[in-house]
């Protein structure tokens, strides 16, 4: 630069006179300052001022100074690539030179300002920071040492893919090498550093670094009781990552890292002993867990249960001193967003409900108010994933600890007991069983304690044993846990409300109709609690009765029972405004009340599904002009859970209330919506909008059938496995479009046949698919023999076997029809796999009486067509169960 910039000495005024008013605490002066701010932006050289108070005016208090650097950063963010060239050579050859700064704060705000420069691709256009960087970690001067190393881990940070790329001339392997020199520097700060910038490529496996991976070791090794916790926390979380992609490496060293482990998950630094305790974590998903770990259980097992204790720390964040505190209304920063699970559409299986492939409801979820992640919940993490390896092989190491823990004096390690057998409840239950007569009493007796805490982990933990107590005669323990259960969630604390409500929805989902001579008592609590509860928690209590819905079904559809729950659902449904996400777990509640009333809900449709169609409508809009707008960034895309919520309670809506809900959809628009909502780039709006049609598909027909020949292709183009739940539900509705078309389904067979038969021969297809496919791909044979037939040798194999363990219903029967027509079109496809039809047929319990003629004619037309002898040496491979239903059902 030919000339340096100087500052215009009234522009700096004003400019220092901004950073000043920015620190106050007054809001309506805190948003005059972002205008000024906003308007000085039109000025190109407004970042030099910005820039020359971080570093050259030296007069000024750091937290200004360190400000204006901040106010830049953002620029940089929003506006780098409009800044003069002049401006950002200015910026970036003060901040190279300033990133000794003797202020940690100003050299910190420097090295932010760095990273944020070359995050926005400026790597490869400032060849020189790298190398420069790199050079100055070798200065004299610690500030200069320590500033270079703070931005170089930022960058890695920030980074970490192009550092490994060939855009850049591989870096790091010159930097790498070079980080760990610094493993051995005696300044504490400066050894965390290096560790830290290492440990950016360890789960990437970049090649620079698994080059020196055995130096790498040895480093980490020499530091493991470094002095400074900064560093042993850095220490612990390199192992842990290298247990993860380099287990090779450790496992010669393995008794000495799990000792290692077992004093760091005790550092008196709970920095330090939550990164060591994740080792556990992480060594539990290997298999090699159980061989290494099985010597150390007796040591490890004390250490975790005494990790699950609150520390004084969390009891003051949780202020577990107040026990009473639901006239408190909540602070809606502490309300969390809930996800909206989508519809899927699954088969009942023989002895049980639906299945739900993701059921993980059950986490650790006492505390969410804290700091997510601490000692507790990893420590309690970790013996539930434990308890899974081990199974009862830990309880040996458990028992002696509970009894002592489970009947304590003081409350916090009385709360830590029960906590403790709540993590082990999935992996021990089978040695749990003896010991639960006498426990279940002792929590249930536990509901009723004076701590809040206390009362609140015991509803987790009945939680995780529900299914037990459900397996019991109901009066025996289900009816005392329920009715304390049923006060708790009335109780006058808001944590130990919320930790019932959730127990309570995990019993009704083991409980099912078990529950329905409660249902008024049930309801009385549920309704009593509406005018109870604080914001937060009423979103759990939407769950809660959407999940007694779906629990009981049709048992719910009483007049004493809808009068009781409707009008105060209906009120709150009025309340909300068309923004507001509270309609979400409102929506999701009202799709399992309406199909658990049916008819009982007709009078309420109306205007439920009038709102639910206007709010698809509504999001749609609102997309098509974010998308035409340009510059995207002025208008808000639309929040779409709004339409697939909307959807998804529209399906509700057909399911519960079949052909009565003809007239609405004749009045509405709501195929035109669905015909978008199937070609949405999002695909659980895609998902949702499939499910529906496949609801309105049995429900109206007449509404649909004039669209088939639009909505066929996109159904043919969404079978992509890849998006399972996407595919799946278009199976599905493909499935029930050809039951209603019948023969004249023919034109479309070609457009989705392929695609079926090769998901039914994927590897590792989910259940639920294969089974919707398995149906889908009967169904279409049964519309259109000829069309599918042909095909037979292809699919009929895992089709048989996916459909073997579901229970008889109209989904199976017409699926089976379909697989007989096929079979007299084609007999020649099945021969090979003639046992897998075999063992299909005997899975039906009582098919309809001609269902098993056809099976009854095909069977023996197949006997007949080999004959006795070969029949006999064929029957002869099956096994003896088979055999036997075979001769009692159809005498072969």
């Amino acid at each position: 630069m030919e000339c340096e910039w100087k500052p215009d000495e009234q522009g700096l005024q004003q400019i220092l006179q901004l950073l000043k008013e920015s620190q106050s605490p007054d809001t309506s002066t805190q948003r005059s300052v972002q205008q000024r701010l906003e308007q000085l932006n039109q000025y190109p050289d407004f970042n030099n001022y910005l820039i020359f108070v971080l570093t050259k005016l030296k007069s000024e208090d750091e937290p200004t100074r360190s400000l204006s650097g901040l106010i830049l950063k953002n620029n940089v963010k929003a506006h780098y690539q409009n800044f003069p060239n002049g401006v950002s050579d200015f910026i970036k050859s003060e901040c190279l030179q300033n990133i000794g700064d003797s202020s940690p704060l100003i050299r910190a705000t420097v090295g932010i300002l760095i990273t944020t420069i070359a995050s926005k691709g400026e790597l490869q256009n400032w060849p020189e920071l790298l190398p420069k960087l790199c050079l100055l970690l070798d200065s004299e001067d610690y500030n200069t040492c320590e500033g270079a190393f703070g931005a170089l881990q930022k960058i890695c940070e920030d980074s970490a893919e192009i550092l490994d790329s060939d855009m850049l001339d591989r870096p790091l392997n010159i930097m790498i090498p070079k980080f760990l020199q610094f493993f051995k520097h005696n300044s504490p700060k400066i050894r965390s550093h290096a560790i830290a910038c290492v440990n950016q490529f360890i789960i990437s496996r970049t090649q620079a670094l698994m080059l020196h991976i055995d130096p790498f070791i040895e480093n980490l090794f020499a530091l493991a009781t470094d002095e400074e916790p900064e560093v042993r926390k850095n220490v612990c979380r390199a192992l842990v990552m290298l247990l993860e992609v380099r287990l090779d490496r450790l496992l010669p060293h393995m008794h000495n890292i799990i000792e290692y482990m077992l004093q760091r998950t005790q550092d008196h630094d709970e920095n330090v002993a939550l990164e060591a305790c994740e080792f556990w974590l992480t060594l539990a998903e290997q298999p090699v867990c159980k061989e290494v770990l099985c010597g150390h259980l007796s040591q490890l097992t004390p250490v975790l249960v005494n990790g699950m204790k609150y520390s004084e720390i969390d009891i003051i964040l949780l202020k577990g001193d107040i026990e009473e505190d639901e006239a408190i209304p909540d602070n809606e920063q502490d309300i969390r967003p809930r996800f909206h699970r989508s519809r899927t559409v699954a088969q009942q299986h023989e002895g049980d409900g639906i299945e739900d492939e993701d059921d993980d409801d059950d986490e650790l979820d006492d505390d969410d108010t804290i700091s997510d992640w601490n000692l507790r919940k990893c420590s309690a993490a970790a013996l539930d994933v434990l308890a899974n390896v081990f199974r009862d092989d830990l309880l040996l190491h458990i028992l002696p600890l509970l009894k002592e823990l489970l009947f304590h004096p003081e409350w916090v390690v009385k709360e830590s007991g029960i906590l403790v057998l709540g993590a082990i409840a999935e992996g021990c239950m089978q040695g749990m069983i003896p010991y639960l007569p006498e426990l279940i009493p002792h929590l249930i007796q536990c509901l009723s304690d004076k701590k809040a805490l206390v009362r609140s982990i015991t509803c987790w933990t009945l939680s995780r044993y529900a299914h037990w107590v459900v397996s019991q005669p109901p009066d025996v323990y289900l009816k005392p846990l329920m009715t304390e259960l049923l006060k708790r969630i009335l109780d006058s604390n808001k944590r130990v409300q919320e930790a019932a409500c959730s127990a309570f929805a995990t019993l009704e989902e083991e409980a099912c109709t078990e529950l329905v001579p409660y249902l008024a008592f049930i309801l009385d609590t549920l309704v009593f609690a509406f005018s109870k509860y604080q914001h937060k928690n009423l979103l759990i209590l939407y769950d809660a009765i959407g999940t007694l819905a779906d629990s009981v079904g049709h048992h719910l559809n009483k007049p004493e029972y809808i009068q009781m729950l409707m009008p105060p659902l209906i009120q709150k449904w009025n309340q909300l405004k068309d923004e507001d996400k509270d309609l979400f777990p409102l929506l999701e509640c009202l799709s399992s009340v309406a199909t658990a009333l049916q008819s009982g809900f007709l009078p309420y449709c109306e205007p439920v599904y009038q709102r639910c169609v206007n709010l698809v409508q509504k999001t749609l809009a609102q997309a098509m002009v974010s998308l035409h707008q340009s510059q995207p960034d002025q208008y808000e895309a639309p929040d779409k859970d709004f339409m697939i919520v909307a959807l998804d309670l529209l399906s509700g809506l057909a399911e519960g209330l079949g052909g009565t809900i003809e007239q609405l959809v004749a009045r509405s628009n709501i195929l035109t919506l669905m015909y978008q909502c199937m070609q949405d780039k999002m695909p659980e709006v895609r998902q949702s909008s499939f499910a529906l049609l496949g609801d309105l598909t049995k429900a109206c027909f007449q509404h649909v059938k004039p669209c088939i020949a639009d909505f066929m292709p996109i159904l043919g183009t969404n079978l992509n496995p890849e998006l399972i739940s996407v595919c799946n539900n278009a199976t599905w509705a493909i499935g029930e479009i050809a039951i209603q078309m019948g023969p004249e389904m023919q034109p479309y067979i070609a457009m989705v046949l392929h695609q079926l038969v090769e998901i039914i021969n994927r590897p590792n297809t989910p259940k639920t698919l294969l089974e919707n496919t398995a149906i889908t791909i009967g169904r279409l044979g049964y519309v259109c023999p000829q069309e599918v037939a042909p095909m037979l040798q292809q699919f009929i194999r895992p089709w048989c076997t996916s459909l073997r363990n579901i229970r008889d219903n109209e989904e199976k029967d017409s699926a089976f029809r379909g697989i007989c027509t096929m079979i007299s079109v084609n007999p020649g496809g099945v021969v090979q796999d003639f046992i897998f039809f075999c063992d299909a047929v005997a899975s039906w319990v009582n098919p309809k009486d001609d269902l098993r003629d056809m099976f009854y004619k095909i069977l023996h037309g197949f006997k007949n067509q080999v004959g006795e002898e070969n029949w006999r040496r064929f029957s002869d491979q099956f096994p003896m169960p088979l055999k036997e239903r075979l001769a009692t059902f159809y005498g072969v």
